[in-house]
């Protein structure tokens, strides 16, 4: 496997997991209230847990987004 192919699958990796965190940003803070009865409907916990699980969630995926696919990406950028 060559660098270019490795930063072409990053590239595509940093831009579908980069638009899953938009898209799940976006719902977080447009419907929040649409996204809690549909997933209340599924595991019935409390607003105030359901708050804290997905802001939780939600960083965890921004730093693993981070870590393994910008970083890597601009890396092969730079030795390529």
């Amino acid at each position: 496997m060559d660098i270019q192919t490795l930063t072409r699958f990053f590239m595509w990796c940093t831009i579908m997991n980069g638009a899953l965190l938009v898209l799940w940003t976006m719902m977080c803070l447009v419907a929040p209230d649409f996204v809690y009865r549909t997933q209340s409907k599924w595991f019935p916990i409390p607003r105030e847990t359901y708050d804290v699980v997905m802001y939780s969630f939600l960083g965890l995926f921004k730093i693993v987004f981070l870590v393994f696919n910008v970083v890597p990406f601009i890396a092969l950028l730079i030795v390529g």
